[in-house]
C-alpha cells in the first residue's frame, strides 16, 4: 500500500505561516511514502515568495520526505509581462525544480506530473501534444499491478466545483487529453486550483477517459478561501491500482485533523464509493468539522 499526502495551492505570499507549520508538523509525523503538491506554490510568482516556497520544501526533503512537486498558474507572474512572456517559470525553475514534469516510482505506484500552466491563458490551464505523448510514453513500461497517478494543477475537464459551484473551466484539448490518460489506464489524476475538494469517478462525467477516479485538493494554507471550505489536504492510502481510501485533513483552526473519509473500489473500468467498516471509520470523521467530498456525501 502506498500512502501518499496531496497538498496544493499552497500560496506563499498569501498564507498563514501557522497552517504551513501544521503542515509539516502532520507530514512529518504519518510519514508518507510521497508528498505531492499540485501547483500554485506562490501567490505572485515573486522572488521573495518562491523563497519561502523553497525553504519549505527544502524543509520537507530534510526531514527524509520523498516529494513530487509541479507549477500552477499562480508561479507565473501576473503583471510583469516582460517576464511573464519571456521566461514564465524562470524562477521557478531557479528555485523550486527545472523539470516541469516529474516522475516518480515506487513499487506500489507510479506518478506522473504534467505542467498545465502556461502565459496566455491567465488563470486557466492547458495541455500539449508532447505532454500527451509523454502521458502514454511514460506509463508504457508500468507494471499492470501499480497504481497510475497524474498530477496536474489544473482538472483536465469541467467538474461541477467552479466558482458558485458552476462547471469548471476544461484544460484546453482537454478532449485529447482524456484519449491520452484513457490510452495510459490512468487510475488517479490529481489536481487543486479551485481551493475545493472532490473526488468522482471519471466515467460517470465523461465518455472517454478509461478507470480513472478524480480527486482535487482544496488548498492546504492559502487565506483565500471557496465557499467558506477550510484550508485541507487529502490523505491517501492506495492498493495496487484497484482499491483506496481517501481523507481529507481540514485545518479547524488551531490543528490539522481528519475529517471525510471514504473508500473507492474499482471493478473493470469503474469506481465504486464504498462503505468503511466502523473500525476503518474510527480515525475518519469527527463532530464540528466538514470537508466536501462529492462521491462520499450522497
Amino acid at each position: 500500500m502506498a500512502r501518499i499526502a496531496h497538498l496544493s495551492d499552497i500560496h506563499f505570499g498569501a498564507n498563514d505561516p501557522n497552517i504551513v507549520a501544521a503542515t509539516i508538523d502532520w507530514v512529518n509525523d504519518k510519514q508518507p511514502d510521497l508528498v505531492i503538491i499540485s501547483g500554485d506554490l506562490t501567490q505572485r510568482a515573486r522572488e521573495g515568495q518562491f523563497q519561502d516556497a523553497a525553504e519549505y520544501l527544502r524543509s520537507l526533503r530534510e526531514n527524509g520526505h520523498r516529494l513530487l512537486v509541479i507549477p500552477g498558474n499562480h508561479d507565473i507572474p501576473l503583471y510583469d509581462v516582460f517576464r511573464r512572456f519571456l521566461s514564465p517559470l524562470g524562477r521557478y525553475k531557479r528555485h523550486i525544480a527545472e523539470d516541469l514534469c516529474p516522475w516518480v516510482e515506487t513499487d506500489e505506484a507510479a506518478v506522473l506530473g504534467i505542467n498545465t500552466a502556461r502565459s496566455l491563458t491567465i488563470k486557466d490551464g492547458r495541455i500539449n501534444e508532447e505532454q500527451m505523448q509523454l502521458i502514454r510514453q511514460r506509463f508504457k513500461g508500468v507494471a499492470p499491478d501499480k497504481t497510475r497517478i497524474l498530477v496536474t494543477h489544473h482538472p483536465l475537464f469541467a467538474l461541477p466545483i467552479g466558482w458558485g459551484n458552476e462547471l469548471s473551466e476544461a484544460v484546453g484539448r482537454h478532449e485529447d487529453a482524456l484519449q491520452a490518460i484513457a490510452d495510459a489506464g490512468i487510475h488517479l489524476t490529481l489536481a487543486g486550483h479551485f481551493h475545493r475538494t472532490y473526488a468522482e469517478a471519471a466515467s460517470k462525467m465523461v465518455a472517454k477517459a478509461g478507470p480513472t477516479l478524480v480527486i482535487q485538493a482544496g488548498t492546504a494554507t492559502s487565506t483565500r478561501l471557496r465557499n467558506q471550505e477550510p484550508q485541507s489536504f487529502n490523505w491517501l492510502h492506495v492498493e495496487q491500482g484497484n482499491r483506496m481510501e481517501l481523507q481529507v485533513i481540514v485545518w479547524n483552526g488551531e490543528e490539522f485533523q481528519r475529517a471525510s473519509h471514504v473508500g473507492f473500489s474499482l471493478e473493470g473500468e469503474q469506481w465504486h464509493s464504498e462503505e468503511l467498516s466502523t473500525e476503518e471509520r474510527a480515525t475518519g470523521d469527527f463532530p464540528g468539522v466538514k470537508a466536501p467530498i462529492a462521491a462520499a456525501d450522497r
